[in-house]
């Protein structure tokens, strides 16, 4: 199956706002957890169903809903009509090769987002949508399955001496959204450095494994852009937002994490033109290599060609030849043979041809 985009068949020639699952179904019955966040108080539990959750942004509580599993077409519903989420943005939050992208709705903001995580047996990265929806008093987040890097910040929270800052929405948001940021800069370091210690292998003796190596980095890397390259236009629509969701005392945290979008956008294209300039690299030391060893088989041949054609004159089967009676004419042969030999090696030598 495409790693770069899902199949759509699914929902080709479907109404807009039709509910349905465009990606692969990652888990089997969908999971739904409620964390109920103030200051003194914490309250967590596992829910069957959003039918009794109320979003009514009671003072100084945050509630924060995470759904492992959206291919349950049901939830969805029921969040939509609870939250009044716009039927073209459900359609998005079903569609798991949704590009990254801000949505500022009557009610709520929604931000879709890729969840990445790399395996160091296969070399490659694998990609999650996450949907973040914040309101009044409520963040909502959507996972295709569980098991996610959103585990510290449930941690976090869990320590009553960081919970105070989680006591507003926006801010419970920033943190899920910083999280998986930083996930970006750590898996764009962990793919720099890959690519960064390839320079030794480079340039030392030539490993027939390399070119494998520098297309998975070069995929895996292009992956990550197709990931985190939207996050940067994403950011920019947050940043110029009136949004009454989004405190004016927490635009400075969404500035800081523009920036370290930027710092890993940035880096992404460094590592990108490094991964070219080496299979440019690889070709031209192969090249080299070949010129190389094209050259010492000319040399040789210049030398020999010269020794060929006085070896097939003699050679030859006529009856007079003076040379063939003269009696040192088999080591003057021989004589003349390794002058003309030493000769142009010298000549080649001299020329720095070899």
């Amino acid at each position: 199956m495409a790693r770069f985009i899902k199949d759509r068949k699914a929902s080709a020639g479907t109404s807009p706002g039709s509910l349905i699952l465009i990606g692969n179904q990652k888990m089997g019955t969908p999971e739904i957890q409620l964390m109920e966040i103030r200051s003194e108080e914490l309250v967590e539990k596992e829910l069957e169903s959003l039918e009794d959750v109320h979003f009514n942004g009671e003072k100084e509580k945050v509630t924060w809903i995470n759904i492992w599993g959206i291919h349950e077409i049901s939830h969805i519903q029921t969040l939509g009509e609870k939250l009044d989420l716009h039927p073209l943005f459900m359609e998005d939050l079903l569609n798991t090769d949704q590009r990254p992208s801000f949505v500022d709705g009557d009610g709520y903001m929604a931000f879709i987002l890729k969840m990445l995580s790399y395996d160091e047996d296969s070399g490659k990265l694998a990609s999650e949508q996450i949907t973040l929806i914040l309101g009044k008093g409520f963040v909502v987040t959507l996972q295709e399955q569980k098991g996610d890097v959103l585990d510290p910040v449930r941690q976090r929270i869990r320590n009553i001496t960081k919970r105070v800052r989680f006591t507003d929405a926006d801010y419970l948001a920033y943190a899920l959204f910083d999280t998986l940021v930083d996930q970006y800069i750590v898996l764009t370091e962990t793919l720099g450095r890959k690519i960064e210690a390839m320079d030794e292998r480079l340039f030392g003796d030539p490993d027939p494994d390399i070119i494998q190596d520098i297309y998975l980095l070069k995929t895996e890397l292009s992956f990550l852009r197709k990931s985190v390259r939207p996050v940067k236009e994403m950011m920019t629509q947050v940043l110029v937002s009136e949004s009454p969701f989004l405190k004016r005392k927490y635009i400075q945290y969404f500035r800081d994490l523009n920036d370290l979008v930027n710092q890993a956008t940035e880096a992404i294209e460094l590592y990108s033109g490094m991964i070219s300039d080496h299979l440019n690299i690889y070709s031209t030391n192969l090249n080299n290599r070949t010129n190389e060893v094209m050259k010492v088989l000319t040399i040789f041949a210049s030398i020999f060609i010269p020794l060929t054609f006085l070896a097939g004159i003699y050679g030859m089967n006529f009856t007079h030849m003076p040379e063939l009676d003269f009696r040192y004419s088999y080591p003057l042969f021989w004589v003349v043979v390794l002058c003309v030999g030493v000769g142009l090696w010298i000549f080649f030598r001299r020329r720095i041809w070899f």
